[in-house]
């Protein structure tokens, strides 16, 4: 592609020197043909590498900063160039690019029903119509509304995605662990099948990481997880939640040399019990246990880089991460909010303020003198992870915390060190709150909630439990007496693993609640 810059020596202003990066005639292209002419976003991010000296991630955030908003007005002036965007931003006032992140926060937010909408059937919301090809489209089987759910990417930004994502996560996730001269080894037991297509995103990251060696294993068994594992040097695995939580089961047969190689296990799909992280360190001596937090829509959204703190830390430059309020405005730093992606590279296909169905803590941006200058949050669960009682909604994870303390409190169970998978049964009809616990002894603390609790203790323990499980700002909200008077009961049920009792999705997944009305 021929050189648009207009100068050879950029400025050293920072507003200039973005301004130069992405000049005015890229910044506002006049139709279809000349957006898939634009240079590719990862073009801009690799230019700016040279003219700073140091990796994008470390590159301060005035200058990241500046880049990125100079991009999402370039966005804005792609995606008016479709009736369908240009309708939908009119309507909310927004007619021209936002001149700074506040003037951001007024674009509408999108929601899977309008990725629906807009990239699925004709397609209608990409500027560039698919006919011409240089797309691929990737499907999600639906696992929160069970719903077929499909996005549109370039295939030519897609690749400079992996590249990027890939970097990051060997620089700054895996570097440490996967250390010394023997072959490094990264794999995933992610499947492609019944259009769920996670394996083939995080695939395409994983097969970037510079100086791995990678394996798309999909589902194993113990043999072929013992003959993986018995090549020579350092392994890491990603998987979701349930496929690294077997693991402990899966390797009880192998080889202590095998077992001292596992030195990553990353897992999606939000939380890993902490039952399953004990079965896993105790049979991998050697494991790190770390978050790939990942959708259909933005293959890496957060990755957690240090074991010790849940942040999870976005990778600089290939998203526009969120945490908002209701009314799509950013939350403060130490608040939760909902999760909003717009993908940055995305000339052919743009979408705009993406509602993934998360809720995140925002936490304080990495800025250290050294390593990565980045946006950090923290998981607080799924959109949908509400109990609905009457009119009044409680949060499923704070709720789970307040009744794990209480039946600790009480001798019933230490549900962290039972527990490998907990659901929630919400009966609204017979209003009835039923806890399932996955655990190896199913007598035992189903014994002692009988005998130390009761139905009147249970009751207690859900009056108790559940005020704490509103956010500070909500406390106000709910008591004892509110509590009792939703006419709610709660029963605990525990199960044993693998029970069919506990509902999975059509992949694996465990929803934390399941909503009968």
């Amino acid at each position: 592609m021929t050189d648009t810059y207009t100068a050879t020596t950029p400025p050293a202003d920072v507003q200039a020197m973005v301004d130069w990066l992405i000049p005015d005639a890229e910044l506002t292209p006049h139709s279809t043909e000349a957006v898939t002419r634009l240079p590719p976003f990862a073009e801009k991010m690799r230019e700016c590498e040279r003219i700073c000296g140091q990796p994008y991630s470390e590159i301060p955030h005035q200058i990241q900063d500046a880049l990125v908003l100079r991009r999402l007005q370039q966005m804005i002036h792609t995606i008016r160039l479709n009736p369908l965007w240009r309708a939908r931003l009119d309507a909310a006032g927004v007619i021209r690019p936002p001149e700074s992140y506040k003037e951001w926060q007024h674009i509408p937010l999108s929601d899977k029903e309008t990725q629906r909408d807009l990239f699925m059937g004709n397609r209608e919301g990409l500027v560039v119509p698919h006919g011409g090809g240089g797309f691929e489209v990737v499907a999600s089987g639906g696992t929160t509304t069970g719903k077929p759910l499909e996005t549109v990417y370039s295939l030519r930004e897609l690749r400079d995605t992996y590249e990027v994502a890939g970097r990051f996560l060997g620089a700054y996730q895996l570097a440490d662990h996967l250390a010394g001269g023997d072959p490094k080894w990264l794999l995933t037991t992610l499947a492609d099948y019944q259009m769920w297509s996670s394996g083939t995103m995080v695939g395409g990251v994983l097969q970037s990481v510079p100086g791995v060696n990678y394996i798309g294993a999909g589902p194993v068994t113990a043999p072929v997880l013992e003959h993986l594992f018995s090549y020579r040097g350092p392994k890491a695995l990603m998987g979701i939640s349930a496929g690294i939580a077997i693991l402990a089961e899966l390797g009880a047969g192998m080889s202590r040399q095998a077992r001292e190689s596992f030195r990553v296990a990353l897992y999606g799909s939000g939380v890993l019990a902490q039952r399953n992280r004990a079965e896993l360190k105790a049979l991998y001596p050697n494991l790190a246990i770390l978050s790939y937090f990942a959708a259909t829509q933005a293959e890496t959204v957060g990755l957690q880089l240090d074991e010790e703190s849940p942040a999870l830390t976005a990778v600089p430059g290939l998203h526009l991460i969120e945490i908002v309020d209701e009314a799509g405005y950013w939350v403060p730093e130490g608040e939760e909010g909902e999760l909003v992606v717009t993908r940055l590279h995305a000339h052919e296909a743009p979408l705009l303020r993406l509602k993934l169905g998360d809720r995140m803590i925002r936490r304080p941006r990495l800025d250290g003198a050294t390593g990565p200058k980045a946006l950090q949050f923290e998981f607080a669960g799924r959109t949908g992870d509400v109990l609905h009682l009457n009119d009044s909604q409680y949060s499923a994870v704070r709720a789970y915390s307040a009744l794990r303390d209480e039946l600790k409190a009480a001798g019933v169970v230490d549900l962290d060190q039972s527990a490998h998978e907990i659901q929630f049964a919400n009966h609204r009809e017979n209003r009835t709150l039923t806890l399932y616990a996955a655990v190896d002894d199913v007598l035992g603390p189903t014994y002692r909630v009988d005998s130390l609790l009761g139905a009147k203790g249970l009751h207690k323990v859900l009056v108790t439990a559940l005020p704490r499980s509103l956010s500070l700002f909500n406390d106000g909200e709910a008591n004892p007496a509110s509590i009792a008077k939703t006419g709610y009961r709660l029963q605990i049920r525990f199960v044993p693993r693998h029970s069919p009792d506990i509902q999975r999705t059509a992949v694996g997944k465990v929803p934390l609640v399941r909503d009968h009305t």
